[in-house]
Parts: structure tokens; C-alpha cells; sequence
């Protein structure tokens, strides 16, 4: 189960995480395009399933596809699963109603609800320093979902999707959580690959629940996120495996420039003032918390080479 060891690299691995942060948010891109007409549960399908021939070739390549197929923990698989594809559908679903950037900016909590998560499941001591920067990440989450928030937008569909997408935050949080007791006995291969079976296989509960026949368009953003979701989940895990988790856990908020980015190039849209103030406040936070964990020796390698900004 243990990987082979690697030299570490340091530009390489910034490199391959940066190049994966950004298709990350071209995927996201696809996925909030096509969701105007495509249901999130089918688009949870097409990213699941097409990301899956990507990742069985990069297994296949470094000759892990026995300890991908054959499990220590399927149950812990199954829930991995099952926490991962509610988030995923989650966050597709917001996609669809909100600014990208800002879905982006509010599923910066997710390393807020995990150190907090870490506390209460796993009994990890948490002292008034990370407290503090969880509370000023959370207090930036609600600067960000506020104007969704209010007598007037309360019930909309967008304070639906700011709602949506924070309790997807809150279960990668939970994802991560349970990752970090997975990697214990499972192998990342494992980890990787029967979160993309499991969630094509979840997502299909949805079939019953309004699934379209798509047209030509959208069934090529579909097809193209998956396999362009698949590519930016090897390199996320490749990356890993050239520099500290410690290290590279910062470039993960380079997301909201790409989608600031992207946002206002394909869908005209501009962040607002308190997108731009709380994102802030929650990246500031986020790097807190990192810069603390980095002090107290935590370097949560394994656990981040699975777990990626989508699921």
C-alpha cells in the first residue's frame, strides 16, 4: 500500500497542481453551462464516467490495477462514495444558479467545517489559533453568501444555490475526514478509482428524477468535463508525489482568480464587492490554517492526493 518514493520537486509539483486547480475550474465551467439544461445528477454521471477510462489507463500505467481492484475497505468505499457524489451533485447544482466565482469562493469552507470536523470525529486537538482562523474563514463564507441571504433574495433560486453549495462544503469536509482513516489501510489507487465507480453508479438514482436527452452541445460538455475532470484528478495526485502537502495546499485558492477569470470570459460575469471581501477573509483563513498544520507537522499527503475541489 505504501507508494514508491519520489525526489522531491518542487516546481514540478507546483506545476501540476496549478494545471490542475485550472481544469478543475474549466470543468466547473462546462458543468455550470450545461446544467442550464441538463439536470445535476445526470452531469454527476457524465463526470463520473468519463473521468473512469482516464483513471484506469494511469493506474494501468504505474501497475497498480490489482491493489485499485481489490480493496481492504469496501464499505469505507462505498461511504467515501456516498458523502463524495452528495457533494459533487451539491456543488453542480449551485453551478447552475450561482457566479462561478462565487460558488467558488464559498467552497473555501470546506477546510473550516474539516478542521472543526477533525475535532469532534477524529479528536484532534484544536487550539485558539486555528479556532481563530476557522472563525475569520467563516465569517468571510457569510460576507460572500450574505446578499443571498436577505428578506428580499431569502428563497430565490440563487439563496438556494449559495445553500446548496455550502453544505457541499461541509461534506468534502466530511470527505476529508473520512480519507484521512481510508488511506490508513486503502491504497490511492483504491481511493481514486472506486470514487468514480461508486459515484456512476450513485448518480443513477437520479435517473428517476427528470434526466433529458441532451443535445449536441451539452452532451460535448458532459463528455469533455469528465475526461478533463479525470486528467486534473491525476495530476492533483501526481503532484503530491514531487512536494509537501504543506507546500502545495495554498495554490488550491489560485481557483478564484481561473474562475474569476473564466467567469467573465465565457459567462460576463463580475465579482461583486462581497465576494471579492469575504473570499479574502476566507483564503486568509484558509492559508492559516495550512501555515498552522505545516507548524504542528501535519502534512496530510495521502489524504489530499485523493480528494480533489469537486468531490
Amino acid at each position: 500500500m505504501q507508494q514508491p518514493s519520489t525526489p522531491s520537486k518542487p516546481g514540478t509539483a507546483i506545476a501540476l497542481k496549478l494545471m490542475a486547480v485550472f481544469l478543475f475550474m474549466v470543468m466547473a465551467a462546462m458543468i455550470k453551462a450545461a446544467t442550464q439544461n441538463v439536470p445535476a445528477g445526470q452531469a454527476v454521471f457524465f463526470r463520473s464516467l468519463f473521468a473512469m477510462p482516464i483513471i484506469v489507463l494511469w493506474i494501468w500505467q504505474r501497475g497498480e490495477i490489482r491493489e485499485a481492484l481489490i480493496p481492504n475497505n469496501l464499505r469505507g468505499h462505498i461511504w467515501r462514495g456516498l458523502f463524495g457524489t452528495s457533494a459533487m451533485a451539491l456543488t453542480f447544482a449551485g453551478l447552475g444558479l450561482l457566479p462561478l466565482p462565487e460558488v467558488t469562493a464559498i467552497g473555501y469552507a470546506t477546510p473550516m467545517f474539516t478542521v472543526i470536523l477533525a475535532a469532534v470525529m477524529l479528536g484532534e486537538r484544536v487550539r485558539l489559533f486555528r479556532i481563530s482562523a476557522v472563525a475569520l474563514g467563516l465569517v468571510g463564507v457569510m460576507i460572500v453568501m450574505w446578499p443571498r441571504l436577505t428578506v428580499d433574495t431569502l428563497g430565490t433560486t440563487a439563496s438556494m444555490g449559495a445553500i446548496m453549495v455550502l453544505v457541499a462544503s461541509m461534506m468534502r469536509a466530511l470527505v476529508q475526514i473520512h480519507i484521512r482513516t481510508l488511506v490508513k489501510t486503502e491504497h490511492t489507487a483504491a481511493i481514486v478509482f472506486y470514487f468514480s465507480l461508486t459515484a456512476t453508479v450513485l448518480s443513477l438514482l437520479s435517473l428517476p428524477f427528470g434526466w433529458v436527452i441532451p443535445g449536441a452541445l451539452d452532451l460535448t460538455l458532459l463528455i469533455c468535463a469528465g475526461l478533463i475532470g479525470g486528467i486534473a484528478q491525476i495530476l492533483v495526485t501526481s503532484s503530491y508525489r514531487f512536494g509537501a502537502a504543506s507546500m502545495l495546499a495554498p495554490f488550491d485558492y489560485s481557483s478564484l482568480i481561473f474562475a474569476a477569470l473564466i467567469g467573465y470570459v465565457i459567462f460576463a460575469e463580475v465579482p461583486t464587492s462581497a465576494t471579492v471581501i469575504g473570499a479574502s477573509l476566507v483564503v486568509l483563513g484558509g492559508v492559516l490554517i495550512i501555515w498552522r498544520e505545516r507548524q504542528l507537522g501535519m502534512d496530510r499527503r495521502k489524504a489530499r492526493q485523493v480528494t480533489d475541489p469537486k468531490g
